[in-house]
């Protein structure tokens, strides 16, 4: 087999090194992938945001110390169990929580917080010059942010002079206090409207009204809404709380859209049924602190993060699709 070799010159290179290369080189100089994307008509930011929100901390909105009422008219609605779970949501987001349980004679918020144990004192020793604040102010064992006070022992009577300037007092206090102003004031609010619900009521500038999709819950929370536009209260937000889907597909129960329709609120959150409630209520441990997390205590934490950045959400019906039925349908099969 013939091999022919070819002799190949090697000449210097020139002086003008990228101007021969570019003379060289017919294509062009490669340019990287990574580029800006920039959102087109049909895609937004608030989308993105709307995905990716829950991935940060929520934005504080209003000034400090917000004083939040939390109430419905109605007892047995779930006002105590939005107390201490929202509260806890909120000292979990990193802000700090103070909530007081207004309810004479019948408070049970220490009960559900695991707390019943620790309170030695309340405001009306406070307001009696027996105790200090801080000493009436009970500290959460598992979250040092958050507080909570009650008004009165169980089966007490509240003096003559005590009513809605003590709550006012008692606000002023603890935006001067040492430790530093809290970022909420939670008031449990007692059922009813009477001397207690106004008490309540008073040192407040938001309302979260509680209540069920029935029509005696309803009918309750619409009076109470009114009581509170005539208080000055016009930041009010509704939680629905006891839903459950099966029964509003039987049409059991009044949907959610059906409830805003007719207390005209914006909307908070909503709660759905869930079991694991009284078994969290009879251990003294939030839903909220649940591992892993029920139905029930994602929607609390959801209604959290809406009450820090004043936001609500929508109620929306879907509508589904009928069930196509067969020839043998018509025999029951």
């Amino acid at each position: 087999m013939l091999c022919s070799l070819t002799m190949i010159s090697l000449k210097p290179l020139p002086t003008n090194l990228n101007s021969s290369f570019h003379s060289l080189t017919p294509f062009k100089p490669f340019t990287p992938i990574t580029q800006t994307l920039k959102p087109s008509k049909s895609h937004s930011y608030s989308a993105i945001q709307s995905v990716l929100q829950w991935n940060r901390k929520p934005e504080l909105a209003g000034d400090t110390p917000r004083v939040v009422v939390i109430t419905s008219g109605k007892g047995g609605v779930g006002k105590t169990t939005t107390t201490a779970n929202v509260g806890l949501s909120l000292a979990r987001l990193g802000f700090s929580v103070v909530a007081i349980d207004a309810d004479v004679g019948l408070r049970n918020l220490d009960l559900l917080l695991g707390l019943e144990n620790r309170v030695n004192y309340t405001l009306v020793e406070v307001m009696n010059g027996d105790c200090r604040l801080d000493q009436a102010l009970v500290r959460d064992k598992r979250w040092s942010n958050f507080e909570l006070l009650c008004i009165s022992k169980p089966r007490s009577k509240l003096p003559l002079g005590f009513g809605g300037k003590a709550l006012v007092w008692l606000v002023e206090a603890l935006k001067t206090r040492p430790e530093g102003c809290p970022d909420f004031i939670i008031i449990d609010c007692p059922a009813g409207i009477d001397a207690g619900f106004i008490t309540a009521i008073t040192p407040a500038n938001e309302a979260v009204l509680v209540t069920t999709p029935d029509i005696t819950s309803l009918r309750d929370a619409d009076r109470v809404t009114g009581l509170l536009e005539c208080d000055g209260i016009r930041d009010i937000k509704m939680i629905v709380n006891r839903v459950r889907t099966d029964m509003i597909k039987g049409e059991d129960m009044m949907s959610v859209l059906d409830v805003q329709e007719m207390l005209g609120l914006a909307l908070l959150g909503v709660i759905p049924e869930d079991s694991e409630v009284i078994r969290s209520t009879n251990r003294g441990y939030p839903l909220v602190l649940n591992k892993p997390p029920t139905l029930a205590g994602l929607a609390f934490e959801q209604a959290a993060w809406r009450l820090v950045e004043q936001d609500t959400m929508k109620a929306v019906m879907v509508e589904e699709e009928p069930k196509k039925r067969g020839f043998f349908s018509f025999f029951g099969g």
